[in-house]
């Protein structure tokens, strides 16, 4: 059973919180309204003293101790190579890279490396869609069907629920058929409309707003509402509207399978055969607005005080603060004690953001604003070490040396 299969058979709030735009080798299951808002979250992780800051300062001896934990997450993980950056005002910086961004002839990983970022991108489409909320052109809680014909449950699902992952849509990156098209021929490109009709062959799983439950379908069509009511591509939207205002100049939405030198190679083994392969030219329009956006490492530290504060650089607001106190309300999924999602963010024991994984590639973007730290990190694989993604793996190890009262983590998840 190649590590693929086993991620689809993780439980569902797992995957959800793993960002994972998961490909399904077999036919099994791959991996609201306001409530309480993110500090009830962090109830549940433990506090450090009063004598022990929420960060500890960065100090040599503490830098040789993250060194140390990447290098053995690396190791035990099977990781070809991992950027990493850690940022807090007055503090010294952290910026490393450890290993190799091509296996085949040895170029070692960098800092200014591009990277698929996969589901990060969910924040970019949540955002673009708030901004739009913020010009009164879409509501949160108008149905889908306002906007897009022929959804299931088209009058009942709100938007809300779909950049909540709470409305019971079908996850088309599940579909037997949608892996076999994908794997056949990981150089064509998707439309939005087809990875939909993928999707909506398959009942609905649950009456919307009842559950948790990740799905790449719902960002899909939250990207064609922002077309729609902005009357422009996603990618352009974005560009205007969210990067360009950042100073976000190494980030993009790509077309196709464009992807800007200098970059790594990604591995992974969501192939046909589970055989481990380059995914680097494998076209991310089968991501589209849930998982096709490419970065970098001074980008994305850029990114995480930007999404989770709703401001850009400098404090022009980049959405409201009505609809940044919408998108960081983040009811618990599930099991999880200390995590929740919002509005296309999560909240893990303080930590704002979100995680990606694609084939090839995984990311961690996250910030605690207590301290207004940002963690980046960046990997070029995306298989899975003891159930568990590697960027989950790798969180869980810094954070427990900088933050031990903040602790990244997701619980490993039986595969059987």
């Amino acid at each position: 059973m190649s590590m693929s299969s086993a991620r689809l058979r993780r439980g569902a709030t797992v995957a959800v919180l793993a960002g994972t735009l998961v490909v399904p080798l077999t036919t099994g299951t791959a991996g609201a309204a306001p409530a309480a808002v993110t500090a009830a979250l962090t109830a549940d992780s433990p506090s450090p003293s009063p004598s022990e800051p929420a960060v500890r300062p960065l100090t040599p001896q503490v830098a040789r101790q993250l060194d140390a934990a990447v290098r053995k997450v690396m190791h035990e993980a099977n990781v070809p190579g991992v950027t990493v950056g850690i940022w807090t005002p007055g503090q010294p910086s952290y910026v490393r890279s450890f290993g190799v961004a091509d296996k085949s002839s040895g170029q070692k990983m960098a800092p200014d490396l591009y990277m698929r970022i996969g589901s990060e991108t969910k924040t970019f489409t949540v955002t673009a869609l708030l901004q739009l909320v913020d010009q009164k052109k879409v509501g949160l809680d108008d149905p889908i069907g306002k906007y897009i014909g022929g959804v299931p449950d088209e009058n009942r699902i709100t938007l809300r629920q779909l950049a909540g992952m709470r409305s019971g849509l079908f996850n088309y990156s599940e579909d037997p058929d949608f892996f076999k098209a994908l794997t056949s021929d990981p150089q064509r490109s998707f439309t939005p409309e087809q990875l939909l009709a993928y999707a909506f062959k398959h009942p609905v799983l649950f009456q919307p707003g009842h559950k948790f439950s990740y799905c790449n379908t719902n960002l899909i069509l939250l990207g064609l509402v922002v077309e729609k009511a902005s009357g422009q591509h996603l990618g352009d939207y974005i560009q205007q509207h969210i990067l360009d205002p950042a100073g976000m100049k190494h980030t993009l939405f790509p077309a196709g399978n464009e992807f800007p030198t200098p970059h790594a190679q990604g591995y992974t083994e969501q192939t046909a055969n589970g055989k481990e392969t380059d995914a680097a030219d494998w076209n991310p329009s089968w991501g589209w607005a849930a998982g096709a956006m490419i970065s970098n490492l001074r980008d994305l530290r850029t990114w995480a005080p930007t999404v989770a504060t709703g401001r850009f650089p400098g404090g022009k607001p980049m959405v409201s603060a009505a609809a940044q106190k919408q998108r960081l309300i983040t009811p618990q999924t599930g099991s999880i004690k200390g995590a929740g999602y919002g509005l296309g963010i999560f909240d893990v024991r303080g930590w704002i953001g979100h995680n990606g994984s694609l084939p090839g590639y995984e990311s961690l973007t996250v910030y605690l604003p207590s301290t207004r730290t940002t963690l980046v990190a960046l990997l070029n694989t995306d298989t899975d070490y003891r159930s568990r993604e590697p960027s989950t793996v790798l969180g869980t190890a810094m954070t427990k040396i900088i933050s031990p009262g903040h602790v990244y983590n997701l619980p490993v998840t039986p595969t059987g």
